[in-house]
This record gives C-alpha cells, structure tokens and sequence, in this order.
C-alpha cells in the first residue's frame, strides 16, 4: 500500500515538474524600455510588437527577439576632404533609437545589429557631403552650421531605415599636418604684422611730438626775443633774481650748509651771486 502512494506522488511530481517546464517555456519578460518581435516558425516575424511586461507564446514554435529602445550612443570617425581639398579628420557622436512600431521591418531587412550595418554608412556618406560644402576655415568658424546641416541629413536620411537620432554632435574635428602648420605660419605672421605696424605708429607718434615740442620751443625763443626786444637788459636781471631766490631757497633747507648773505632789495643771496 506505502509503495503504491509513493509511487503516486512520484508520478504527480513528475507531471508537475513537466508542467512547470512548459509553462515556464511559454513565458517571456519584456524589460522596461524594450520591445520584443514574435517570430513563429510556420508565419514568420509577426507585425505585433510586444511591450514591457511578462507574455505568453507557443513553445518551441514561436521565439521573441527583444529589441532596446532607449538612446544609445555611438561615435562614427570619418576622414574626408574638404572644399578646398583638406583632409578632415571629424568624429560624430549620435544618439539613435529605433521606430518601435517599425521593429518587424527592421529586423526582417536589416537583423538585430541593424545599428552596425546602417550607422558607420550612413553617417560616411552624409559627412562626406556636408563637408564638402565647406573649405577648411569655414569648417572651424561655422562649426555650428555644419553640425545644423550633418544633423538635418542625417536625421532625414536614418528615418528611411526606421532610426530616430534624438542627438548629433561634431565631437572631434581636426586637420591634416600640412595644413596645421600652414595654420600656425599664417597666424605667426599676422602677429609680426601687427607688431610692425604697432612699431611704425609708435614712430609716427613720436615724430609728430618731436615736432610739437620743436614748435614749442621755436614760440617760446621768439616770444623770450621780443621781450628782449621790449624791456632791455630787465628781463635778464629778472631771471637772475628769480634763479638766485631759488638757489637760496634750497642752500637754506640744508643744515650742513653755512654762507653769508647781503640784501639785495627784497632778496638774501650769497656772496658772488649778484654783481
């Protein structure tokens, strides 16, 4: 009788556990920001595209390919050449995500690496074209331009392949070598230009001085000789009183300093310095 139970609860869980397994195969979880194509081996990839949550499907006859639908990033290096034949060396940065509803599409035309088989390509093509467009310094003074006009083409050109570019970004834009030194040479010879004028205005403006200071003394000589001219030997004796007066006015701030004076008028002078 125990070994008929046994053997009871034996086959119960052996069918348990074989129900358990098919219930667990015909459950799927579809993560947040995920998308999910049912492929069915006797229909094909299904138009459905099922969302976030757990699902069910047909064991063994249907298969769900999960899809991330949140932005990724992705760089895509390039070198091209520009209006002016310079080699470009530019690096774009994009952030891309697919159409959730083109999701059937996408995976029956392209496959699940659709962003490795459609981004280096179309990011090449688009980048060859906008840049040859531009020449090279117009490559560095409107940056923003022709960031405006890679992202507009190629934002117009991945929604044929079902891919939204939420973001595009010149992050990285060089020259060849060449044209670097060529750079740096022109840019070396505006400053030697700026210093050369700045050294020929110099000059002109102390040459215009030199002038105004040559007037200056040329007036102040003819209006000393016509006061000559006017008041005699007067202003002479003038000027000596004033250039004594101020001599003995520094000789008395001196301590060290002893001297004889007489008086001449107003005025104590040294001896010797009036005749």
């Amino acid at each position: 009788m125990a070994a008929k139970v046994f053997e009871s609860i034996g086959k119960f869980g052996l069918a348990l556990a074989v129900a358990g397994g098919v219930v667990n195969s015909a459950l799927y979880n579809v993560d947040a920001g995920h998308r999910a194509v049912i492929f069915d081996r006797f229909r094909g990839v299904q138009d459905i595209v099922v969302g976030e949550g757990t699902h069910f499907l047909i064991p063994w006859v249907q298969k769900p390919i999960i899809f991330d639908c949140r932005s990724r990033p992705r760089n895509v290096p390039v070198i091209t050449g520009s209006k002016d034949l310079q080699n470009v060396n530019i690096t774009l940065r994009i952030l891309f995500r697919p159409v959730a509803s083109q999701l059937p599409r996408i995976f029956t035309s392209i496959g699940e690496d659709y962003d490795e088989r459609v981004l280096p390509s179309i990011t090449t093509e688009i980048l060859k074209s906008v840049v040859a467009r531009f020449d090279a310094g117009e490559l560095i003074t409107q940056r923003e331009l022709v960031s405006r006009q890679v992202s507009d083409d190629l934002t117009e050109r991945a929604a044929t392949f079902g891919l939204i570019l939420d973001d595009v970004s010149l992050t990285h834009l060089t020259f060849g070598k060449e044209f670097t030194e060529a750079v740096e040479a022109k840019q070396v010879a505006q400053q030697e230009a700026e210093r050369a004028r700045f050294v020929v205005e110099k000059a002109e403006q102390q040459k215009k001085a030199a002038i105004i200071s040559a007037e200056g003394d040329s007036k102040a000589a003819e209006l000393i000789a016509n006061s000559l001219a006017t008041a005699g030997d007067g202003l002479i004796e003038l000027r000596k009183l004033e250039a004594a007066e101020d001599i003995a006015y520094q000789l008395s701030r001196s301590r060290n300093i002893t001297y004889l004076c007489r008086w001449v008028g107003w005025i104590c002078c040294p001896p010797g310095l009036l005749s």
